[in-house]
């Protein structure tokens, strides 16, 4: 797991992966080797603000104790990565770990090439090293279109085949995820556009602000469908969406949406990995930073990763989405709250599941003026996040924050938080990942009001191993 937190700042998590210090962005390249999950992320080694951009790297043998790997990928002076090796993925490519992922140059104007690096060592089960090749596989977008963003490949297999998503935008400010084929890692064709904001199932989930895709993901439902995930970029970071579809089989794979919506529905969430596991998928994010900058170099780190999320789709294609099962070792020994009506205080990091069978309200945080609260309310469906009296810097405000789910005679929430990062999942449907940081004379203490059911437990460092 990350390092503890200095004393004297609360906010940062303890157990989210994160390096120790300076800048963390998107997760890459979730990968399982030898026993170990393998995760690595956007890191800039020397400061808290997003250049430099290098490949940080951790494993773990249970998905909540990580060890930190020296820095597996580094910009090469003069290479076609020389000004960041930005997002990308790890397959596996004959028994050899491959790095597949964006490399920039400093006149990349968000045009990347696509680039390899493979594991030096492939039984190393911590695989410490990696050796970059000096060339990319891809120089930059296919003529014709008129590509303006290019970057963030992911690498599946589909019918006996291997293909790849590419993220982009075109001149016009159409979004879109491109397809290559790519059976050989240094071989790659373009084989057509996968999806484009024209598609009116895209059109309708994520509606028409995005210039751009970034960071596609794609992974199996239990049901036999596929779910193409995006991040909607306008010009900055705006938020994420998914689309449940049917991938057909062709001479180039072919995908059909029929559903979508929003993938989080906090401001603090973008650029997830999906890991594709047999039996099921698991899915990290990036929660950037909702202070000012000032408070950002003052603290000397920036950003986190969110807690594995196991991603699934319904019959009728909407998400399905509950904490990875793993996390409930961080569980200490006992729950320190099991019923309503008593304040309790509340530890840095909990895991909390309150089952309401009414309507019914939980404070979080508090002040003298204001208070932190979720709002249940089984016969609406709605789970209301209220956390107005905590401003914030960065993507949108601080106005409540509503998620809908079908209605019924229960409804559940389990909120997993970790310093200043706090992750709602409703109904095991929708998610709420939002940035939340203490003030002076602010009282953390859980108070559940109404007909409900708790199941509160301090998070800690497992007890095995």
């Amino acid at each position: 797991m990350s390092p503890a937190a200095p004393a004297q700042d609360p906010d940062a998590p303890r157990f989210r992966v994160r390096p120790p210090a300076h800048w963390i962005n998107d997760p890459n390249g979730p990968f399982r080797w030898r026993g170990r999950h393998h995760l690595f992320y956007q890191h800039n080694p020397a400061a808290p603000v997003h250049a430099d951009v290098h490949w940080g790297h951790v494993s773990s043998p249970d998905l909540v104790r990580w060890e930190h790997h020296p820095i597996a990928l580094a910009p090469t002076p003069g290479g076609p990565d020389e000004a960041g090796c930005w997002s990308g993925c790890v397959v596996d490519d004959g028994g050899v770990p491959t790095a597949v992922y964006t490399g920039v140059d400093h006149a990349h104007t968000g045009l990347g090439t696509i680039c390899l690096a493979r594991a030096a060592d492939p039984a190393d089960d911590r695989l410490l090293a990696w050796r970059p090749r000096p060339v990319p596989v891809i120089p930059g977008p296919p003529p014709g279109l008129d590509v303006v963003m290019f970057r963030d490949p992911f690498v599946f297999r589909h019918a006996g085949h291997r293909w790849a998503l590419v993220g982009a935008g075109h001149a016009d400010g159409t979004p879109s995820v491109l397809l290559y084929g790519c059976d050989e890692l240094t071989d790659w064709r373009f084989a057509g556009v996968l999806l484009d904001g024209h598609d009116p199932v895209a059109a309708g989930a994520f509606g028409d602000e995005a210039v751009g895709w970034e960071c596609p993901q794609l992974f199996g439902t239990s049901g036999g469908d596929h779910v193409l995930v995006v991040s909607l970029w306008d010009g900055s970071p705006r938020s994420t969406g998914y689309l449940t579809g049917r991938l057909a089989p062709g001479t180039r794979p072919r995908f059909v949406p029929r559903a979508g919506g929003r993938l989080d529905h906090g401001r603090d969430f973008y650029a997830p990995a999906v890991l594709q596991e047999p039996g099921r998928a698991l899915m990290w994010g990036w929660s950037w930073e909702a202070r000012d900058e000032a408070a950002v170099l003052a603290a000397g780190w920036a950003g986190t990763l969110t807690a594995p999320r196991a991603v699934d789709a319904g019959a009728d294609g909407t998400l399905r989405v509950a904490p990875a099962p793993e996390l409930e070792l961080l569980r200490a020994g006992a729950p320190f709250a099991t019923g309503p009506g008593r304040s309790v205080p509340l530890p840095p990091a909990y895991d909390l599941t309150v089952t309401a069978h009414g309507t019914t309200t939980v404070t979080l945080l508090r002040s003298a003026d204001r208070a932190l609260t979720l709002r249940l309310d089984p016969d609406a469906g709605t789970v209301v996040l209220d956390r107005s009296g905590w401003p914030r810097a960065g993507v949108g405000g601080s106005e409540p924050v509503t998620v809908a789910v079908p209605p019924g005679p229960d409804l559940s929430v389990r909120v997993l938080a970790d310093g200043s990062l706090l992750e709602l999942f409703v109904a095991d449907r929708a998610t709420v990942t939002e940035r939340v940081y203490r003030r002076p004379g602010d009282t953390a203490e859980l108070l559940v009001e109404g007909d409900a059911g708790v199941s509160a437990w301090e998070q800690a460092p497992p007890r095995h191993g």
